[in-house]
């Protein structure tokens, strides 16, 4: 059992590390920039799709990883200047409504380009066995692999927000975003920086996910869901928040998932915790993030000055 917890456990770190990755960049887009871009969950999905592509091209998972990167980067940046900079300043409905047609236009984008199969990545060689961690306990060396950059980024995202001075400009955008701009700070550029900073974010999850996920058209839409939750419980504008509240959703879906029929079977029979257990376990998410709102509404780390 003590096995089976560290197991789930190190999963769900793992799985809070991605969202971690999509989160930190959709948390700064909204808290600078005031949108609502549903379209965040598409870039992780570009970013799978290209490490794919460039890992079969190049016939090494780090080259196309490297590759990938500035390729997100770049389509980013060229979303943001062809559609998403006409929507700062606008209602929110509108943005949802158009980022939401950016999803079925990259959805459908991406069946034309690679088609509906799901394409898949191998496990690079160097980081395709086991971590022995205790007794007969082994855990897969790639999975410690996305810990490990997830943690490193996230090191480096600390340092660039606090640290810098584009961080400097990025956490008073994000507090009082017109004062910012009066005070002679070029906030187009700014918010181009931070879209695309979001855009390589997300694709950096989307590569890194490729080789034990499938990568397939729809992808990015079931991983927005969780972001957002991620960005609420974290608080809006909080790289922080976005991190902590990672982890908690993380450790909450997979020990949930896992442990849940086992402790309802304390109370009924096996065949009905189980099921019950299947029922509950998506829900767990959600129940965490409402406890968090009634303690707490502007969630756990918010922004000093968030709206």
């Amino acid at each position: 059992m003590l096995n089976l917890f560290l197991i789930q456990a190190l999963n769900g770190v793992q799985l809070g590390i991605l969202l971690f990755l999509v989160a930190a960049g959709l948390t700064l887009i909204f808290g600078v920039m005031d949108l609502i871009n549903l379209a965040h969950g598409a870039l992780y999905m570009i970013g799978a799709y290209l490490a794919a592509t460039l890992t079969a091209a190049t016939g090494s998972f780090g080259l196309g990883l490297l590759l990938a990167l500035p390729a997100t980067l770049a389509f980013g940046l060229a979303l943001e200047v062809l559609v998403v900079r006409h929507l700062y300043g606008r209602d929110h409905l509108d943005q949802v409504l158009a980022t939401f047609g950016l999803i079925l236009i990259l959805n459908e984008g991406v069946r034309i380009v690679w088609g509906a199969a799901p394409m898949s990545v191998p496990v690079p060689d160097a980081l395709s066995g086991s971590v022995h961690l205790a007794g007969t306990l082994h855990y897969p060396l790639y999975r410690v692999a996305i810990i490990a950059a997830g943690l490193a980024t996230a090191l480096g995202l600390h340092l660039l927000v606090n640290h810098t001075r584009l961080g400097m400009r990025l956490r008073a955008g994000a507090s009082n975003g017109p004062m910012v701009a009066a005070l002679g700070v070029d906030i187009r550029r700014l918010f181009l920086v931070v879209f695309g900073l979001g855009a390589m974010l997300a694709g950096f999850a989307g590569a890194m996910v490729a080789p034990i996920l499938s990568v397939d058209p729809g992808m990015g839409d079931s991983v927005l869901i969780l972001t957002f939750v991620v960005i609420v419980i974290g608080g809006v504008g909080s790289v922080r928040g976005a991190f902590v509240a990672g982890l908690l959703v993380g450790l909450a879906d997979q020990l949930g998932r896992t442990f849940g029929p086992i402790l309802l079977r304390s109370v009924m029979d096996a065949s009905a915790a189980s099921q019950t257990g299947r029922t509950l376990a998506p829900m767990l998410i959600y129940i965490l993030m409402a406890a968090v709102l009634f303690f707490r509404p502007s969630g756990l780390f918010p922004a000093r000055g968030s709206r």
